[in-house]
């Protein structure tokens, strides 16, 4: 599933499920971890009572093996959301219990909402995807924070290349006082690197300097890496791509590869981007020489990155680490003279005879081409040519 069991307690259930079997069905099913049981009380609880929109949801997600037959159950599901919303909505100033289930069935509506939206971006209809979506960014309930809709928006208007809509909607959401992501950040990079890449050469850069529109582009594209510095080695394709998981965290490689996946096209549908983006981002680690105790543009990087990622990625991916704990050469060099002193010692004190023989032979090996070398000078040398600089 895409939202945690506790994000789904959030959202599908409220305390006015108490005595409702279909309902407390689901309230299991959600905290369920084996899929089997969870599918299985989803019937159940459709067979308990067949308007119970949030089972609808569980077997859009988990028994639908295609988009149209997903797309299909959340259609089922949205009519009945619908009818909840509207009977809850007329009766939510009769107590607080009525307020939470009107609270709930506007989350289940708004869930199902964006999903049939998402299924219909992944068939194919932009545009219906695209009206759904600016639909449901002029809802505010709380939960629109957590399902991110605009990102999706995004997503959509950058499949159908409608670049000055994308910029529109980042207008909006690319604010300071706003929650930033790798798309946030990424997109505004790229439209960016979209208004320079004609007239970009590396070379022709070099000798004249950046202009304006060059320097923003750069300068983007280095806050697009201070936030995340994971993405760039999965879009230019240095790192392979695996599929992204189910839950990621904010600056760290799960995003890195969940943003990547999904837009990596996005980036090759505009030559030259990636070029821009390969001569550039790694000039941000200058900016940011210690990322871990000050940022430039952002908080400095979070330390608890690693942890978590570990946990959300498989352990066959080889995980990007950021930054990188180089150890000094001084370090390394001091600790391998010690460690091969402190054998020679041992050795030593164990063996005497046999390491003494050893160093002898190593000695003579040694000093062979030195005097093989003094041999072959002296032969060339006069014997009396000290005396007859002096002379002169």
């Amino acid at each position: 599933m895409n939202l945690s069991a506790q994000d789904h307690q959030t959202i599908f259930t409220c305390d006015s499920d108490a005595g409702k079997a279909e309902y407390e069905i689901m309230q299991t099913a959600w905290r369920e971890r084996n899929p089997q049981v969870r599918l299985k009380a989803a019937h159940s609880a459709l067979e308990k009572n067949p308007e119970c929109a949030t089972a609808y949801i569980l077997l859009a997600e988990e028994e639908a093996t295609t988009i149209t037959e997903a797309e299909n159950l959340f259609r089922q599901a949205y009519k009945v959301a619908e009818i909840n919303y509207k009977k809850s909505q007329g009766l939510q100033h009769q107590g607080i219990l009525m307020e939470v289930q009107h609270k709930r069935d506007t989350n289940v509506l708004i869930y199902v909402k964006r999903r049939l939206a998402m299924c219909a971006r992944r068939l194919g209809k932009l545009k219906e995807a695209v009206k759904m979506f600016r639909d449901l960014t002029k809802e505010v309930p709380p939960i629109m924070s957590l399902l991110n809709v605009h990102e999706n928006l995004i997503e959509a208007l950058l499949q159908m290349q409608a670049y000055a809509d994308v910029q529109a909607v980042l207008a909006k959401y690319d604010d300071i006082s706003l929650p930033k992501s790798a798309t946030i950040c990424y997109t505004a990079a790229l439209l960016k690197a979209r208004n320079v890449i004609d007239r970009f050469s590396p070379d022709l850069t070099g000798k004249r300097g950046l202009n304006n529109a060059e320097l923003q582009a750069v300068e983007a594209i280095h806050r697009a890496v201070e936030f995340n510095p994971h993405v760039p080695k999965y879009l230019l394709e240095i790192k392979p791509l695996i599929l992204p998981p189910e839950h990621l965290l904010k600056r760290g490689d799960s995003e890195a590869l969940s943003y990547s996946f999904f837009h990596l096209a996005h980036w090759k549908a505009i030559d030259g981007a990636l070029n821009l983006l390969h001569c550039t981002w790694e000039g941000t680690f200058r900016i940011i020489p210690s990322p871990l105790e000050r940022g430039h543009l952002f908080y400095p990087y979070p330390t608890c990155t690693e942890c978590a990622d570990k946990e959300l990625l498989p352990a066959f991916h080889e995980l990007s680490v950021y930054p990188k704990k180089e150890i000094p050469f001084f370090i390394m060099f001091t600790a391998g003279l010690c460690s091969i002193t402190a054998m020679l010692a041992f050795l030593t004190h164990q063996y005497p005879e046999i390491m003494g023989l050893l160093a002898k032979t190593v000695v003579n090996w040694i000093s062979l081409p030195i005097v093989f070398v003094y041999e072959r000078i002296d032969s060339f040398i006069p014997p009396n040519l000290i005396q007859q600089i002096i002379r002169i």
